[in-house]
């Protein structure tokens, strides 16, 4: 049993969690939704889908062949499709935490998390920039949490994540390139059951630096964490030059692609795997995964969203549940 959480109540969580349950009612893949009963029978009423309340993960495993099970969370406010309220922000912060709990308590087997808006949030008090150091922070692992983006075709990790470009670079370091490798190359061992994961690590610069002519990052900073890695036994290849390294053939020479800053790693995967991309956080004892795409507020209540990665995201999160399970028992 997995735990999904609410998301904005304005945005397109509740839609595509229908449409995820409607997908896998029949699947070996259950999971209950904390969020406010009365919202989401709100949407699942004129599509014939049956939203039951539930007081318990083991009730809701009971009841998920036939309705989609949801803990209580109550909204303070009514949910407006498209016009989201900072008054309800407690309440998704609130459907978070309470996932977070059962997770750490080993009722639910993980998270998936439904998309948050990050202004609204932070019109409601969140102190946090992401969905990613929130969970790094309720888990007491504050600083130990990786963001990948995972797809059919691609793996990515970046080095800095929701900072400006001037700021990222200024806050890339060969220290934090070993640590966020580091803790990929064990994420895909553990998570994804690689036995011998292959890193490839990206230049800062066009032509990863051009031997200096465009930028001595790859030399200062990049090519001192390669030869750490390499001396830890990690495979690793590169600085490579960003713009080629996600075609077709080079995506063949690694498991997951160590990125410098955000729209490096995502815009790849984006493209080639918008519909099917996970956001998955590593380096924390909790599983989560969430789709890769925002609230979209400008399609919420039209019954157009595309559930396909949230339920990706849903499935990886067993995945890796079960990986986990198998990699704690070899080592018993």
């Amino acid at each position: 049993m997995l735990a999904l959480t609410m998301g904005d109540p304005a945005g397109i969580g509740g839609e595509i969690a229908l449409g995820a349950w409607t997908a896998l009612r029949e699947d070996e893949t259950p999971f209950v939704m904390l969020a406010d009963p009365r919202w989401l029978s709100g949407m699942a009423g004129g599509r014939g889908i049956a939203v039951r309340p539930v007081d318990s993960v083991e009730e809701a495993g009971r009841v998920f062949a036939e309705a989609l099970p949801v803990l209580p969370v109550p909204l303070p406010a009514p949910a407006i499709p498209g016009h989201p309220n900072p008054a309800n922000g407690s309440a998704v912060t609130a459907s978070i935490e309470r996932a977070v709990r059962l997770a750490t308590e080993n009722r639910v087997g993980g998270i998936v998390t439904n998309p948050i808006s990050k202004i609204v949030l932070k019109r409601a008090g969140f102190a946090h920039p992401g969905h990613t150091e929130f969970l790094g922070a309720l888990t007491g692992q504050a600083g130990r949490e990786v963001m990948m983006l995972a797809g059919p075709s691609l793996r990515v990790v970046p080095v800095t994540v929701h900072l400006s470009l001037r700021d990222a670079i200024d806050k890339l370091s060969t220290d934090l390139i070993v640590s966020v490798a580091r803790t990929a190359a064990a994420s895909l061992r553990r998570d994804f059951g690689i036995a011998s994961p292959r890193l490839a690590v990206a230049g800062l610069n066009p032509h990863a630096g051009e031997n200096g002519l465009m930028g001595e990052e790859e030399r200062t900073l990049v090519a001192p964490a390669i030869a750490a890695l390499r001396a830890e036994g990690i495979e690793v290849i590169g600085p490579l030059p960003p713009d080629t390294m996600f075609t077709a053939l080079q995506r063949e020479r690694y498991d997951a692609a160590i990125c410098m800053y955000h729209d490096q790693a995502l815009i790849p995967l984006k493209t080639l795997d918008m519909a099917h991309g996970v956001n998955v956080t590593i380096g924390l004892d909790l599983v989560r995964t969430s789709p890769d795409h925002g609230t979209a507020f400008d399609i919420a209540g039209r019954h157009v969203a595309d559930p396909t990665s949230l339920i990706s995201a849903i499935r990886l999160a067993d995945i890796i549940r079960r990986n986990r399970a198998r990699a704690n028992r070899s080592h018993a």
